[in-house]
């Protein structure tokens, strides 16, 4: 490994000859170890013209060094640091240090302390993980999206991978999105009602920023989406938790004030009930009658695979009233954070100026990839093999479920990735920690719930990245545990 010239420098506040600081330099990055044993140096020609001085006075620094052993020579290869260097000098600890801060009066808004659980990072070094979410790596098409990386990155499309939307989104996907993606759904828009979000999670984030303030009321499904009342606290607005049933939010439970009503009707978050038609028509009715706005994250509704998904409320609106969310997330790969609104041209004006503000815009390389995968055919060819996978681990859990005799508390009519379950007289959170030890990953369900102690018996099991072959062990596992505890 060759050490980069950039990293060679001469500190004017050294003392001595040229030749006496140049050998200080390469020995001091010795010593620090930044220079390791076996890495080669720039040529005695390349460093002249990078330092400014002679070749010769490089040479003569060389061969000070390697008679000091702290280099060798490899005939016309070159210098390297040799084998025989001396060790790296051990760091000092640091001193301890007062600081002149105090931090708990700098600090004008606190962004800590919220309820979103923090994920094991190490999840997929458990043999039985039912965390939501992850992705699978052998359902995920590397090849095609290798290929269409590379073709974003070819010449061709080097303004796009380069420039500076500033508040513009890639109009290749934008194009996808309005032709494909969302007319499948029963939705027809404009560019101008389209933004592209970093993920689900930031389109939520940008619609509660625009839409609410600390006088209006924002009406939310309880149990819901833990990060979603991280999100509306951020914004001080105040927030109405509205128990949810087995249909999902019930529209004349929904306070008289409400401002935002955010739902999750394809599949709600984190019990999978489906919202019956008859119910989005009422609840797109309720909206009217309180002359509020409706948030409607789409989340999973490519995840269907036991019948044709139910409507969107975008689809059935016919005042402008519903901001559609939609992702890739789930259904390409969580770390790809890859999003969009759909919404009236005003409201979608303003998030994309706040949107410009923070972060202006996707990643230009991210958005064209993502382009080409969708437009030939790779995402549906994937949307397809992760359905019939999921359809057989779904029946396999269905059927280990049954066998131990665990209780559902919801199963995603449609299908989804996950069951919703309900352990009497347990502490989720405790029985996830029994389990760790067991090799096996839940997700407790206390987080979900506006007043945590109501799902302190509840947790989630996901089988999007867990092997079928697993399942049957996995779900022993945890109705052993269960069974230590009764």
């Amino acid at each position: 490994m060759a050490i980069a010239i950039d990293t060679f420098f001469l500190d004017p506040n050294t003392q001595g000859t040229l030749q006496a600081r140049i050998q200080q330099m390469i020995a001091q990055g010795i010593l620090a170890g930044r220079f390791r044993s076996g890495e080669k140096l720039p040529s005695t020609r390349a460093l002249a013209q990078h330092l400014g001085v002679s070749r010769i006075t490089v040479t003569l620094a060389y061969t000070e060094l390697l008679a000091n052993d702290y280099l060798s020579a490899k005939g016309r290869s070159g210098y390297y640091v040799s084998e025989n260097a001396p060790e790296p000098v051990p760091q000092p600890t640091a001193l301890p240090r007062t600081d002149g801060v105090d931090w708990t009066r700098a600090i004008g808004q606190r962004f800590t302390g919220g309820v979103t659980p923090k994920k094991p990072q190490d999840w997929a070094r458990y043999r039985y993980s039912f965390v939501y979410g992850q992705a699978d790596p052998s359902l995920f098409d590397h090849a095609n999206w290798r290929l269409c990386a590379l073709q974003a990155l070819g010449a061709k499309d080097f303004s796009a991978l380069t420039s500076d939307y500033y508040d513009e989104d890639d109009p290749l996907l934008i194009e996808f999105l309005l032709r494909q993606t969302l007319p499948r759904r029963g939705i027809l828009a404009r560019p101008s009602e389209v933004l592209l979000t970093l993920g689900a999670q930031n389109a939520l984030w940008l619609t509660a920023q625009v839409l609410l303030t600390q006088r209006r009321v924002a009406a939310i499904e309880d149990p819901c989406y833990h990060a979603l009342r991280d999100i509306l606290n951020q914004s001080r607005c105040h927030v109405a938790p509205v128990p949810v049933d087995i249909d999902g939010l019930p529209p004349d439970a929904i306070p008289d004030d409400t401002n935002v009503i955010f739902t999750t009707p394809s599949h709600q978050c984190p019990t999978t009930a489906t919202m019956p038609l008859a119910r989005r028509q009422a609840l797109l009715a309720r909206a009217r009658a309180l002359d509020a706005l409706i948030v409607e994250d789409d989340y999973e509704f490519e995840m269907s695979f036991l019948g044709a998904p139910s409507p969107a409320l975008k689809s059935l609106d016919q005042d402008g009233r519903v901001v559609y969310v939609g992702s890739f997330s789930k259904s390409l790969f969580p770390g790809l954070r890859l999003g969009y609104i759909v919404g009236n041209e005003a409201f979608i004006r303003e998030a994309r100026a706040l949107r410009a503000s923070v972060l202006r815009h996707p990643p230009g390389l991210i958005q064209r990839t993502a382009a080409y995968f969708l437009s030939l055919g790779h995402y549906d060819a994937q949307i397809r093999k992760m359905s019939r996978v999921l359809a057989e681990r779904r029946k396999i859990m269905e059927k280990a479920i049954h066998a131990h005799c665990l209780q559902v508390a919801g199963r995603g009519a449609h299908g989804g990735s996950s069951f919703w379950m309900h352990a009497p007289g347990q502490n989720s959170h405790d029985l996830a920690q029994r389990l760790r030890e067991e090799g096996v990953l839940i997700e407790p369900g206390q987080s979900f719930f506006a007043d945590p102690t109501q799902g302190a018996d509840h947790f989630r099991l996901a089988y999007s990245s867990i092997p079928s072959e697993r399942i049957p062990e996995g779900i022993a596992r945890i109705a052993r545990a269960i069974a230590t505890r009764a």
